[in-house]
């Protein structure tokens, strides 16, 4: 029988605090050359479409992936959001790219005195990032974000949980409805149950933590919850990792759209040794297991999990680079 351990809050290094000021600077403008911009958004279409053009093949023929359709099913950006380029905060676009965004949100035009400091004629058609806007919009998700990023990257990294999140997740579960149906548990219930047991549980993100069964909640030895995310996220957990994708495009169209894909991209890889970890058995769909029972496959584990964790810190570095232009230190 699995020993119930009582759940603990997890230990924090103090982040950044609500009520820091988001206050405008002084906005620098750059002008991108027509040239420039169709070379960046050719090839991050590209970059895309790798991606999305396999999952819309996928959904419009009824078949599901358990890996590949992840970052387009449980994140909120869709395909069609994604293929939008976006050159980024400070950035000033020109021409027919000026004119195809000046109805989007969070694109504003530039007056005749920003158009001279560029040496452009009055009436040019430019647009550029609205700052202002975006900042009266969407204050409380950019400060949560901000929160977020810099908090996680204050804290020490831990890798002692070997991906238990997504058995914890198949726990006991002919009990209960059960998660991916359609997929096979390479050690049956009963072998996948016993790991559980037989290891510790200690699961720090929340959005891991609340697709447990029932019966796996008290194994948990930490107590994750939406209101304490901002103290217990850490950089080595995977799913935090992950999760830099959804932060990045929340921010859009401050950023660039080939940071937000950089996240993608970090992202589609974790998903798929996060999925190599689980009790599933993916090999008819090319993905071998890790093998976190045994001590090799833990061992494998983290050492992917620290090469993620060091990718990621280089992601967030340049993800909270891309807020200080938004952000005035401070508190009001």
């Amino acid at each position: 029988m699995p020993h119930s351990r009582a759940p603990t809050a997890a230990k924090s290094v103090p982040g950044p605090q609500p009520g820091t000021s988001w206050v405008p600077a002084v906005e620098q403008l750059s002008l991108l050359t027509a040239d420039a911009r169709c070379a960046r958004e050719k090839a991050y279409e590209q970059r895309v479409r790798r991606y999305s053009d396999p999952y819309l093949a996928r959904r419009s023929a009824g078949r599901k992936h358990p890996v590949e359709d992840f970052l387009f099913t449980y994140y909120t950006q869709k395909p069609g959001q994604l293929l939008r380029w976006h050159p980024g905060a400070g950035v000033v676009l020109t021409g027919e790219a000026a004119s195809a965004r000046m109805g989007w949100k969070h694109y504003r035009t530039l007056d005749d005195g920003e158009l001279a400091s560029l040496g452009l004629p009055p009436g040019t058609p430019a647009v550029t990032f609205d700052r202002d806007k975006f900042l009266a919009d969407r204050h409380e998700a950019v400060a949560f974000a901000d929160i977020i990023l810099r908090g996680t990257a204050a804290r020490p990294a831990q890798f002692g949980c070997f991906g238990l999140h997504e058995w914890a997740m198949v726990y006991r579960q002919d009990k209960f409805d059960r998660r991916h149906e359609y997929l096979q548990l390479r050690l049956g219930s009963t072998g996948t149950d016993k790991v559980v047991e037989d290891n510790r549980i200690r699961c720090s993100h929340f959005d891991a933590f609340r697709f447990y069964t029932p019966d796996a909640i008290a194994l948990n030895e930490l107590t994750p919850s939406r209101e304490n995310q901002r103290h217990m996220e850490q950089p080595g957990c995977l799913h935090a990792n992950m999760d830099l994708y959804k932060w990045a495009y929340k921010l859009l169209p401050a950023l660039p759209g080939e940071l937000v894909m950089d996240c993608f991209e970090l992202s589609w890889r974790i998903r798929a040794m996060d999925m190599q970890a689980s009790p599933y058995d993916l090999a008819e769909w090319g993905y071998p297991p890790v093998r976190i029972e045994t001590a090799e496959g833990k061992a494998a584990y983290v050492e992917h999990q620290r090469a993620f964790a060091a990718e990621a810190a280089a992601l967030r570095a340049r993800l909270a680079q891309a807020l200080a232009p938004l952000r005035t230190a401070g508190t009001v």
